[in-house]
């Protein structure tokens, strides 16, 4: 590692990696620098690649740290301290892939698809602290590899509620003949990776989620919630099946959250569930378990399932209960089959309520 007053030189992967500001406050409560942040990554660096390799990747850029006040850029508001970023820099090393993606709006862009550690500590350089991957992989952008189920805690609800859903996740999938991976989302959730043969579109891959997350909901109701309307959900574990829907994604294994403690999405056993908090997995906390445990995601890259079996329960339940199409995102273009996209409440309310 060579040193200068304003910028560090690492050697990653067998490139050349410059930090800029290293002793920049990134995480300033936990004393934690921006060389810090890029250090972490390189620590946990098989992890993240495991979970980023040739993927398509937003990266969520805190070039200034997380701070209070700080706030995240939006559609509507840009003048947020962080922002995301779908396009890669144009300053970006040769040395830097890419994936060529289809939004929904059917505009495209190249994404940063990491190969290497070096890339991935490269971003970090930028300020990113989350990694958002594509469920694909660059060699075929248009059918998911990966489904992603996010136990989401709604109001009234918290970790220990996602907690006590997922032993129902893993016990239907074990149904269906397939096998999920478990993390923490680094916030209040939990998130279940299954591995899937990349035969299907995002439409089938969404679908077949929702048809899961149905029969999740049918089994035990007073604790799960497939309703996209917050109004609706009440306190439940929301499974957000729009995640599955192109361009939305997931923070990988080992991203870090913008929060003052600066925790970090950990790759679990299905066994260690019950027992954590996701105040137990930080950016300090982290390379220590990495390296007496490695990699609990490594597994992922073995298996790939068909979801044949979800695709005929979706079949059934549109036959038999006539549960077809969900909503999408608001910023989606009408989908075939998709019903009204309006909040319920106002669907009821009165024509000259509304003037």
């Amino acid at each position: 590692m060579a040193a200068s007053k304003d910028a560090v030189l690492l050697q990653v992967d067998g490139h050349e990696v410059r930090v800029s500001s290293p002793e920049k406050p990134y995480f300033a409560e936990r004393g934690i620098r921006k060389i810090d942040v890029v250090e972490y990554f390189i620590s946990v660096g098989d992890g993240i690649l495991n979970a980023l390799r040739n993927r398509p990747t937003t990266l969520e850029r805190w070039p200034g740290g997380v701070f209070e006040g700080a706030r995240l850029s939006t559609r509507v508001d840009n003048t947020g301290d962080a922002f995301y970023q779908k396009r890669v820099p144009k300053n970006a090393p040769d040395w830097v892939p890419t994936a060529h993606i289809t939004f929904p709006s059917g505009r495209t862009a190249d994404e940063i698809a990491p190969d290497s550690v070096a890339v991935v500590a490269w971003c970090a350089n930028l300020g990113t602290l989350t990694f958002h991957p594509w469920p694909v992989s660059k060699g075929d952008v248009e059918q998911p590899d990966q489904i992603r189920i996010d136990l989401d805690p709604q109001p009234g609800t918290d970790f220990s509620d996602a907690v006590w859903v997922a032993p129902h996740v893993r016990e239907l999938l074990a149904e269906f003949g397939m096998q999920g991976w478990p993390k923490t989302s680094g916030g209040r959730g939990v998130h279940v990776y299954v591995p899937i043969q990349p035969r299907w579109t995002f439409p089938e891959v969404r679908r077949s989620v929702i048809a899961f997350g149905r029969e999740l909901e049918r089994r035990i109701p007073d604790r799960v919630t497939m309703n996209w309307w917050k109004e609706e959900r009440g306190e439940k574990i929301f499974i957000d099946y729009n995640q599955m829907a192109r361009d939305r994604t997931i923070a990988s294994a080992y991203s870090i959250r913008p929060k003052p403690h600066a925790p970090v999405s950990a790759p679990l056993d299905w066994d260690e569930l019950p027992d954590v908090t996701p105040f137990d997995f930080d950016v300090l906390t982290m390379p220590a378990r990495f390296e007496e445990v490695g990699d609990k995601h490594a597994g992922l890259a073995d298996h790939a399932f068909g979801i044949e079996p979800l695709i005929e329960l979706a079949e059934k339940q549109e036959r038999d209960l006539g549960l077809g199409e969900m909503p999408y995102p608001p910023d989606y273009p009408k989908m075939p089959g998709e019903p009204m996209r309006v909040q319920p409440s106002r669907a009821r309310r009165p024509a000259s309520e509304d003037g």
